[in-house]
């Protein structure tokens, strides 16, 4: 008898859009699970605890981690929901089970993770673990406890660069007894943000072998390319991989999905703010418990928003109910009780940014859908992981209008077969290490004796702290100078350690906060700032006192800064000669203003105003490359207002493939195009790393220049638009509004540059 295969609930969403939006489509994922019997030689407390909670056998990969982990250090990258956490805890906890004395500590990106890890640990009910949380939120009353009775410590790397590394003598029975530091997420800890992670788990090497311990690390992390090459950088030590994923997967249908085309001649699709609401308004009405991720917090907002609106619209107030936005900048009560009402399955949908990626138990979910690249491959299948973990799930890629996006969408097996990037970081970026040493300094005198964990160019650099006033040196050693800890001034996930602080003029409540070197770009006098579904306008700027006044607003549209931006060559690295066109890596100096803003209407992002605004400019050094175009490449054929929108085109569709080289995100990357730059006196193009001191994005594009000048021009030829549009040369981030461009003389330049 012939067996009826039962249909998705999303199902009829995917059939209703085939032959217009949906650009392919492909199934993937199904295996089955590889098990092994638990290892005989488990603690018996243990094995009882495993018991209990249901746990019988392993996967081959928990097993594997587990044989790993006796040697020395080990990074575990397996799928999403593929058990790493009992991969981790295996090693951890049999440890903790023998030795009443020995400490653990468990790092997590985010609170949320730390979290729910705590309360997964607390399930098992073992006699012998003592697990607790030890972050921001920790009361003080409870610290001392923490640090004199816990044995498992969860807690984050900007909890341990400031509150425990600095202050290591209250730490000293758990320093002296650390057995093992398991860093889960590891592929969150690249660019900025990894690099300052790599030095605080140095700083945290040195302090345990001070007080005579080598404790083992086991990092977990999502698939990357280069996983032993990212854990030897965050740790700088050698790890084993264990990648021989032994879980089960359910089958996912994989659908990519484009904005109709409204209007040929100048490329533009419909709204994809506008299609991702009316594709999740469609899930939640078929009950399909769905995840969709945006890529900023405003996207959130207004999705959210958007969506709500169509559902009361179509006479569902209920379940209009029953979404909810989700990103940063909220309170740390709000997160939480959106959290719990996803577990618990009050909300049949979230929108939400990548904070909600990682591994956060969020229960049973039928759909994830991915509006426009998240950036890297690797992001993506996080977040598609997150649906269809015990059934077929719909994996959904919504594109947007960027160039990328309308890449992928012509090519969609280079977007369906694409292999994971490699994530990168520099841990001895100077304006990232610099600050390090200094905090380690004030931990321990820096010594010969570093050498091996903080390498070997650590002394250059100390020495030049010592010219910067920031240390003192004595016979050999270095300590520090002035007052203050210098872990205090450092922020690991950002530019700057301070942020702005949102209030409600008419509450006088904090609703939010933002980062500070976005406070110009978000939160200027007349800007429209979002927060949970509400639009509010910046009333009030306050530079000194760290905050935005913001009142609720209901008008219909968005606001896009204008900027003004300069380059000042510091320093040539690395340079050569491809024909006549000289191309450069180096450091450059980048100063930023912010002059105006546009309103746009949110329907059609039609621009209804342009208004001044009076900012301070903000300064920084960072990594760059550049290249310097010959006058005889355009002495005849280029008038001067042709050649600058040439130029301008031309770096906007380089920074908008470079991710295809570099574990990046567009908005990781700045750029400038000028026809006369005042110090290589010719036409020169500038695209460089968005944060101070660099990470090694520019210099990958520097190390493939070629490939990058050749996907570049197929971009820009590809697109069927006349004149230039936001699928080739036009940039969403762009500070000149998108003003001048030319597509034509893109085409053209790029061609010469190749010829050359």
């Amino acid at each position: 008898m012939a067996v009826t295969r039962q249909r998705a609930p999303w199902e009829g969403l995917v059939d209703s859009a085939r032959g217009e939006q949906v650009v392919a489509e492909t199934r993937f994922g199904a295996r089955p699970a590889r098990a092994v019997g638990l290892p005989t030689d488990l603690h018996p407390a243990l094995a009882d605890a495993l018991a209990r909670s249901g746990v019988d056998a392993l996967y081959s990969h928990q097993a594997d981690a587990w044989e790993a982990a006796h040697d020395g250090h080990v990074i575990v990258t397996t799928g999403t929901a593929s058990g790493k956490s009992l991969a981790f805890n295996l090693p951890v906890l049999d440890t903790l089970a023998r030795d009443t004395r020995a400490r653990a500590i468990y790092l997590y990106p985010t609170k949320a993770l730390a979290q729910d890890q705590a309360r997964k640990l607390s399930a098992l009910r073992a006699p012998f673990l003592r697990p607790a949380i030890y972050d921001g939120d920790t009361p003080g009353g409870e610290r001392r406890a923490i640090r004199a009775r816990s044995n498992l410590i969860l807690s984050n790397p900007d909890m341990l660069n400031v509150g425990v590394l600095p202050h290591h003598r209250q730490w000293g029975d758990v320093l002296a007894n650390l057995a093992w530091i398991v860093v889960d997420e590891a592929h969150v800890y690249r660019g900025v943000f990894g690099s300052h992670v790599a030095n605080v788990l140095r700083r945290l090497r040195r302090l345990a072998r001070a007080y005579g311990t080598a404790p083992r690390f086991v990092l977990a992390s999502a698939t990357i390319a280069n996983p032993e090459e990212l854990a030897e950088r965050l740790i700088g030590e050698r790890c084993r991989l264990v990648d021989r994923d032994g879980a089960p997967a359910s089958e996912r249908k994989v659908v990519m999905w484009n904005p109709p085309l409204v209007n040929e001649a100048t490329g533009a699709r419909a709204s994809v703010l506008g299609e991702a609401a009316g594709i999740l308004a469609r899930l939640v009405e078929d009950g399909v418990r769905t995840i969709c991720f945006m890529r900023s917090r405003r996207g959130v907002e207004l999705v959210h928003r958007f969506t709500r609106l169509r559902l009361e619209d179509a006479g569902h107030a209920d379940l209009a109910e029953r979404i909810a936005p989700y990103r940063a900048g909220y309170t740390a009560s709000q997160r939480r009780e959106i959290e719990r009402r996803l577990a618990e399955g009050d909300l049949l949908a979230v929108v939400a940014t990548n904070a909600l990626e990682l591994g956060i138990d969020v229960g049973e979910l039928d759909a994830a859908v991915c509006v426009t690249f998240p950036g890297t491959v690797a992001s993506l299948r996080q977040m598609w992981g997150r649906a269809g973990r015990r059934r077929t799930g719909l994996a959904m890629y919504v594109a947007g209008d960027d160039a990328l996006d309308q890449f992928f969408c012509r090519h969609p097996d280079k977007f369906l077969d694409r292999p994971v990037e490699r994530a990168i970081l520099d841990h001895e970026s100077e304006s990232i290490h610099l600050p390090h040493l200094a905090a380690a300094a004030f931990e321990l005198p820096l010594s010969a004796e570093d050498r091996d964990i903080l390498g070997p160019r650590w002394e250059g650099y100390a020495e030049r702290l010592v010219r910067l006033g920031d240390l003192r040196e004595r016979g050999g050693r270095y300590l520090p100078r002035g007052e203050g800890f210098p872990a205090g001034r450092i922020a690991l996930r950002s530019a700057s350690i301070d942020a702005f602080s949102v209030v409600d003029e008419r509450s006088g409540e904090v609703i939010g906060t933002v980062e500070a070197e976005r406070a110009h770009s978000t939160v200027h006098p007349g800007a429209v700032y979002m927060h949970l579904g509400q639009a509010y306008e910046v009333q009030e700027l306050d530079l000194r006192g760290r905050s935005a006044l913001v009142r609720q607003f209901s008008g219909d549209w968005y606001t896009q800064p204008k900027k003004e931006t300069e380059t000042y060559v510091e320093e040539v690295r690395a340079q050569r000669m491809l024909g006549t066109v000289e191309l450069n890596f180096g450091m450059v100096s980048v100063s930023e203003e912010v002059i105006a803003f546009q309103k746009k209407r949110v329907a059609d992002h039609e621009v209804l105003d342009l208004l001044p605004v009076d900012l301070p400019e903000q300064r920084f050094a960072t990594q760059a490359l550049w290249y310097v175009l010959p006058e005889s490449m355009f002495r005849h054929e280029f008038p001067l207002e042709a050649l600058q929108g040439s130029l301008h085109a031309a770096e906007h569709s380089q920074i908008a493939v470079l991710p295809l080289i570099a574990m990046c995100d567009r908005w990781d990357i700045g750029g400038l195009s000028t026809a006369f730059h005042h110090q290589t006196g010719r036409p020169t193009i500038f695209i460089y790393d968005g944060h101070p001191g660099g990470v090694g994005i520019s210099r990958a594009g520097f190390d493939a220049f070629e490939t990058l000048v050749e996907d570049a021009a197929r971009l820009i030829l590809e697109c069927p638009c006349r004149t230039g549009c936001p699928s080739c040369v036009q940039s969403p981030k762009c500070g000149n509004l998108n003003e001048p461009l030319n597509k034509a003389g893109a085409i053209e330049l790029l061609r010469r540059v190749q010829e050359a």
